[in-house]
């Protein structure tokens, strides 16, 4: 039997390489910091494709309405800035983090493919249109449970397989809820219990898996491929629709129309943050933080600024810097972009559940690697700092969402500055976006420090650091893949995926 996500190539004797020539790096250090000015200024291939059908989508939904953008003038005062704007991804479609767009669309896109139709607000099957946004709203409280085999000419409901750090399992399991279907989630050993139970409440079968999250996801890829359903099923890749689909946010070779679909679901959050922009008089942003884990929410970001101008298809001018915020532990999109080729790195411990990856996905690394302007890690004080204060000034974020204000605050203050300034070109009447992907629901490992490995008893001067206790599941590896894409020589990098988080 073939393995969909084969384990990643040992390679425990790589030395550290040298920055890519074409990025500046800061005094935060090689480690910690990473910079290319002229990504603002490059025009992705293609137009971001269908943003308009997902957006129109969601905004049928029964449970539907924009997340909050919120100003907050006491941060634009701190960081020197002319605006800083929040956007608060803590209840997204009912659920506690923006997972839900993504997941939303794709299943509804399988469904269509597989029967043409979905279940409807009132749970009769209801005509679908992946690509026209109209007729929609196949997603309802009255629709029935699991298992009732919704869509129109099914023989028996779709299981949606998937692996997760919270959540993004969550999100499935709900939508294939309130679309009749079923759900099988395999969470890594890192997952809190709380999220665990979250997603068993979701009415998922959950298989807990000993060891850390890259073998959560090559279980759940393998249980697909033991039920004769491949990763392409259901996805227009030719084989035969089975009642198996496994479905992540992570692309590789000859399984990318489902990640494709979940970034497209993403893009409403940055349709609604122009509109919410606008309204606020406040015009385009200048830079946009974006918590990383394996990528796909940037890519996301990547597509929609610099997306070709629609009239003409050139370049729209230099649209706002984007900047990657991933923590210290987990920096695998940092590393990648230090080397200039896509990497797999050995992680830690992190309150940032959710961003605790180990590998860029194979989809969406061509685009960060043309298209993101910087990529900063922080530390684990810096996140519990963050999420104290956004909590203080009304916003509700878990570690993953105020990582992005911890990124900017890294990015902006201290020894150094001036130049990470001037390379994110940012000057006193800029206006920021952070992008705060989950509330404190989400992640309760943000609220309980002796979860997730880490000791409950501080050490040092700094009440918010904790020991770390070493990961079994986790070896000191790094893995090193040629650097060819669709935006540079030769085409997209064929790798592991794994990680399938934000």
């Amino acid at each position: 039997m073939n393995e969909i996500f084969p384990p990643a190539a040992i390679n425990t004797e790589a030395p550290p390489a040298p920055a890519h020539p074409d990025g500046a790096r800061g005094p935060l250090g090689p480690a910690s910091w990473y910079a290319r000015p002229a990504a603002r200024h490059w025009t992705a291939p293609t137009a971001p494709p269908a943003p308009t059908a997902a957006h129109a989508f969601h905004a049928a939904l029964p449970d539907y309405a924009p997340t909050r953008l919120v100003e907050l003038p006491s941060l634009a005062a701190e960081l020197g800035v002319g605006r800083v704007f929040v956007k608060d991804e803590s209840s997204r479609l009912g659920l506690p983090a923006f997972k839900a767009l993504g997941a939303s669309w794709a299943l509804h896109r399988v469904l269509a493919e597989r029967g043409g139709a979905t279940a409807g607000a009132t749970g009769a099957a209801e005509p679908v249109d992946a690509g026209a946004g109209a007729g929609y709203g196949p997603i309802g409280a009255a629709a029935g449970p699991a298992g009732t085999g919704a869509v129109a000419g099914a023989a028996e409901p779709v299981t949606f397989v998937t692996a997760t750090d919270g959540n993004h399992g969550r999100a499935v399991a709900r939508i294939a809820r309130l679309l009749g279907q079923r759900a099988h989630v395999f969470v890594s050993r890192g997952v809190h219990p709380e999220a665990v139970a979250a997603i068993e409440g979701e009415g998922a079968r959950v298989t807990r898996v000993a060891g850390p999250y890259d073998l959560a996801v090559r279980e759940a890829a393998r249980a697909v491929e033991d039920a004769g359903d491949g990763p392409g099923a259901g996805s227009g890749s030719g084989r035969e629709a089975s009642p198996t689909v496994l479905v992540q946010d992570s692309g590789r070779p000859g399984y990318e129309r489902i990640p494709g679909w979940i970034v497209e679901g993403y893009a409403t959050l940055f349709a609604e943050i122009d509109a919410q922009l606008a309204a606020a008089g406040a015009g385009a942003p200048d830079l946009v933080a974006i918590p990383v884990g394996v990528g796909s929410l940037a890519q996301a970001a990547v597509t929609h600024y610099r997306a070709p101008a629609p009239d003409t298809g050139a370049g729209a001018g230099a649209g706002p810097a984007l900047l990657a915020v991933e923590p210290e532990a987990a920096a695998c999109v940092l590393e990648s972009l230090r080397r200039g080729e896509r990497v797999s790195i050995a992680t830690g411990d992190t309150a940032m559940a959710g961003l605790n990856c180990g590998t860029p996905s194979s989809l969406a690394w061509p685009a960060l690697r043309a298209g993101l302007d910087a990529a900063v890690a922080v530390s684990e004080a810096r996140a519990a700092r963050a999420v104290r204060d956004l909590a203080a000034l009304g916003v509700p974020s878990g570690p993953c969402g105020a990582a992005s204000l911890a990124g900017v605050r890294a990015a902006l203050t201290g020894d150094g500055a001036a130049d990470r300034r001037a390379a994110l070109g940012l000057g006193p009447t800029a206006t920021l976006v952070l992008l705060s992907t989950e509330g404190p629901a989400a992640n309760p490992h943000g609220q309980d420090p002796s979860a997730h490995g880490q000791s409950a008893e501080p050490h040092g001067q700094d009440p918010n650091a904790y020991s770390r206790t070493p990961d079994p599941y986790e070896p000191d590896t790094r893995h090193h893949e040629p650097d060819t894409h669709p935006y540079g020589p030769g085409s997209t990098p064929h790798g592991p995926a794994t990680h399938p988080e934000a």
